[in-house]
């Protein structure tokens, strides 16, 4: 077995360098814009290879290993998520239904900036609680860009959205990955973090629409957006802290759309927002196919039906998928689960990342039939047939699909093999180390290790069972309540999501705008940092201050 290193230069600062090496090549690849995302991703993980062999002193056959793991887990399940997102979406392309889906949004209302929070934030909440990895932006992605938004503000935007909602995603595994390596209760978990996030689901309305339309554009619609944040953050207090963190997502956002969609049909903005670009320079817009006029015209009962009919239908099947009775009735009989020779309990987690040596496991789960994108798939079927389509035209559209995915399922497989080289080798800990080692502001800095965790791995759920004991390691030193660092690793990690690799490569993927992966993560990332540390300044008060400690506490 190999004992994982975390300072083999015998510099911390030397090895933290080190270890950020992949990372920062694949940032500055994709940021340039110079290169092909998919090819920045695989001369990153060559990058990750050398890195963990000649500096970490991985061994090249578990460094190797690890790396073709993580390609496969890319695919299963994310990007098996997206290519079946995107075959939905050009199914209801294919028969129309998607104008109609348009129509029926403009009839809500056509202001672009009330657009934005109904699809971004309130439905995509939904689709974050019922699915996660990845769904609610390859979802949100393509409804924006089809009713007419520029590339930038359709994907951009709802990486933005995407934040509040993220730490209760697929029906709490966020905060169930927490509970299972801190051994902290999940209820405790959950109810602090509904402590700590509902003040950005508060925030994160009027910052989407502000990105969007500036702070003159965002102040003519303030009533609505208060409307929205408070009816999602309310409930998100109250579900998380008097029910459970299970089913958080799915309460606040159907009532946040309620809410909203009731709300507009008493008011709306005196003068409309009508450009479908970001204020100011939006390049994008330009390389954008010209799109129509949103038509307003109400739709007849049953028009209004078949539009909805699709996305009702994925709903529900969603809903089921990621419910627990239905994944313990079908994995039993529908999975393959591989541990990997040479691989699974080939390495070691040790200390002061883990009381004690913790092997690793290495295994790749093929639950084939309960996979979000398996779901996904059926509900794209059975929706084809509802609308009419044959057999063989749903398989010539797929093929299609596949074709036009096919560098963004590389690029993603890519990603992952090196969240899955950093994780095994110990870089992600050694970065993690770094960050635990700021005393008296790590109630600050360990929330920024959580952005950086979501960031490096994709994942809230990666990030805290990642770094979730280290977490509840370093606050038991310095005096501080684990449950409080517990959830703020989950808290803080929502805010790096919007500048993961793979979350920039599903939405420029779903708004059809693939290559242009570095324009969205400029675009995105002063956003990420800043509320990252508006988070880290919560937890900070929430650490020290009377009456922040007091929610802590009780």
């Amino acid at each position: 077995m190999w004992d994982q290193i975390y300072d083999p230069l015998h510099s911390k600062v030397l090895s933290t360098i080190a270890a950020a090496i992949p990372v920062v090549t694949l940032l500055i690849l994709i940021a340039t814009n110079k290169v092909k995302a998919h090819i920045a991703a695989i001369i990153a993980l060559i990058v990750a290879n050398l890195v963990a062999i000649l500096i970490f002193t991985m061994p090249a056959g578990l460094s190797i290993r690890a790396s073709i793991l993580g390609a496969v887990t890319g695919f299963f399940p994310i990007g098996w998520i997206v290519l079946n997102v995107i075959f939905m979406y050009q199914l209801t392309l294919a028969t129309g239904r998607f104008e109609a889906l348009k129509r029926a949004v403009g009839g809500v209302t056509p202001d672009r900036r009330l657009q934005l929070l109904l699809i971004s934030f309130s439905f995509g909440a939904f689709f974050e609680g019922a699915s996660g990895f990845g769904t609610p932006v390859a979802i949100t992605g393509a409804i924006l860009i089809g009713l007419g938004f520029s590339p930038l503000a359709a994907s951009g935007l709802s990486l933005i959205a995407n934040t509040a909602p993220v730490a209760y995603g697929a029906l709490g595994t966020p905060i169930q990955g927490l509970a299972s390596v801190t051994g902290l209760d999940p209820y405790l978990l959950g109810a602090m973090v509904g402590r700590q996030l509902p003040v950005f689901s508060l925030i994160v309305p009027f910052w989407v629409v502000w990105a969007f339309a500036g702070w003159k554009g965002m102040k003519e619609v303030w009533p609505a957006i208060l409307v929205t944040g408070v009816s999602f953050a309310v409930p998100q207090f109250l579900i998380s802290n008097y029910v459970n963190p299970w089913i958080v997502d799915i309460g606040a956002s159907l009532i946040s759309m309620a809410c909203l969609i009731g709300f507009l049909k008493i008011w709306q903005p005196k003068e409309l927002w009508l450009s479908p670009a970001l204020r100011g320079r939006d390049e994008s817009a330009g390389t954008a196919p010209p799109s129509k006029a949103l038509d307003t015209a109400p739709l007849t009962q049953g028009e209004l039906w078949s539009a909805l009919t699709p996305w009702i239908i994925l709903c529900v099947i969603l809903l089921i998928w990621g419910t627990g009775w239905f994944k313990n009735a079908v994995n039993p009989i529908f999975s393959y689960n591989y541990d990997i020779p040479g691989l699974d309990k080939a390495i070691a987690k040790v200390a002061p990342v883990v009381p004690k040596p913790t092997p690793e496991r290495a295994q790749f789960l093929f639950q084939y039939l309960s996979f979000t994108g398996t779901g996904m798939l059926i509900a794209a079927i059975i929706s084809g047939f509802v609308m009419g389509l044959s057999p063989g035209r749903m398989v010539g559209i797929y093929g299609r699909t596949i074709k036009l995915c096919a560098y963004s399922l590389i690029t993603i497989s890519a990603m992952l093999a090196i969240g899955t080289l950093t994780r095994l080798s110990g870089l992600d800990a050694t970065l993690g180390l770094a960050f635990a080692a700021t005393g008296v502001l790590y109630p600050f800095f360990g929330t920024l290790l959580g952005w950086l965790g979501v960031a490096l791995t994709g994942s809230d759920t990666s990030s805290n069972i990642l770094f979730g004991n280290l977490q509840k390691i370093t606050s038991e030193q310095l005096g501080l309540p684990p449950v409080l660092m517990g959830a703020a690793n989950s808290s803080g990690g929502v805010m790096g999501k919007m500048i993961d690799a793979q979350s920039i490569v599903v939405a420029s993927t779903a708004t059809n705008w693939f290559g242009h992966e570095g324009t969205i993560l400029r675009f995105v990332f002063g956003h990420s940092i800043v509320l990252a540390c508006l988070v880290g300044v919560l937890v900070m008060l929430q650490a020290y201050v009377h009456p922040f400690t007091a929610m802590v506490l009780h």
